[in-house]
C-alpha cells in the first residue's frame, strides 16, 4: 500500500469525484450489503423482497425495517472528512462531485452539498405507480402501506430496487462529471461491480488519477492506486 500518489493528487486536484459504497456507513452502525455480516450475506431471500415488481406490502415491510435501523444512525468521521474536503476545494475554485450507492441518506445529513444519491435514497418515498407525483421526505417506519393522494396507488420508498434502471438525471449527472475528473476515489465499495466498474474507466479514460479504498481489494481491480484499510480511519487522513 503506499498513499504518497494520492496525498499528491488531493492536494493537486481540480474535479473530483468521489464515489461511496456500504463500507462508509459500518462506522454509522449500519451493515454492508455483502461479505461478512452483510445484508444479502446473513438473509438469502432478501434480496428477492427489493426487486422491481414486487408486492407493495413485503417491500413496505422490509424498507421499514431499514428505516427503523437509520432512525439513529449518525454520520461518522468519513462522512465529516468528505464535507470539509468539499468546502476546501470549492473554496479554491474546484469541483467535487459526490455519488453514492448508499441510500442511506447520511451524507446529505453530514453537509455534503453536491451529492447524487444515486440509488435514490430511504428518506423519501414516491407513488408506485409514477402518476407523476413528485417524491417527498417520508421517513415513517410503520403501518400499512400508504397511498398516493393523487392517484391512490401504493406508496414506495424512493430507492432504485433490483431490476430497475437508474433515474435518467442521475444517470446523466455521474457520467458528467466523471468526463471532467481529474481525481476519482472510490471508497467502501468493491468499484468491480456495476455501475462502480464502468464509472471508474470513464474516469480514467478522462485521464483521471483513480483510487480504490476499501477494506478489501479485489484480485484485479481497474484502479491506478489501491489503499486497504477502513473507511473511517483512511478518509479522516488521505482527505484532511
Amino acid at each position: 500500500m503506499t498513499t504518497v500518489p494520492f496525498l499528491k493528487r488531493a492536494r493537486e486536484a481540480h474535479k473530483v469525484v468521489v464515489l461511496t459504497g456500504a463500507g462508509v456507513s459500518v462506522a454509522s452502525g449500519l451493515k454492508p450489503y455483502r461479505g461478512p455480516g452483510g445484508l444479502w450475506t446473513t438473509n438469502s431471500e432478501l434480496a428477492s423482497r427489493v426487486v422491481a415488481g414486487v408486492d407493495a406490502e413485503i417491500l413496505w415491510t422490509v424498507t421499514c425495517d431499514w428505516r427503523k435501523e437509520l432512525a439513529n444512525a449518525q454520520p461518522n468521521a468519513a462522512h465529516s472528512a468528505l464535507v470539509a474536503f468539499e468546502r476546501n476545494l470549492t473554496t479554491r475554485g474546484g469541483a467535487f462531485t459526490l455519488i453514492t450507492q448508499n441510500v442511506d441518506g447520511l451524507h446529505t445529513k453530514a453537509g455534503s452539498l453536491n451529492v447524487i444519491e444515486f440509488h435514490g435514497t430511504l428518506k423519501r418515498s414516491r407513488c408506485a405507480a409514477a402518476c407523476g407525483a413528485a417524491p417527498y421526505i417520508d421517513e415513517r417506519d410503520e403501518g400499512p402501506v400508504p397511498t398516493c393522494e393523487r392517484c391512490g396507488a401504493p406508496v414506495r420508498p424512493d430507492i432504485v430496487l433490483f431490476n430497475e434502471v437508474i433515474g435518467a438525471h442521475e444517470d446523466w449527472t455521474a457520467k458528467r462529471a466523471l468526463r471532467d475528473a481529474d481525481l476519482f476515489v472510490a471508497i467502501g465499495t468493491s468499484g468491480t461491480v456495476s455501475p462502480a466498474s464502468n464509472f471508474v474507466r470513464s474516469a480514467a479514460y478522462a485521464g483521471a488519477h483513480t483510487v480504490l479504498m476499501n477494506l478489501e481489494a479485489p484480485d484485479s481491480a481497474p484502479f491506478t492506486e489501491v489503499i486497504r484499510g477502513e473507511a473511517q480511519t483512511l478518509v479522516p487522513e488521505l482527505f484532511a
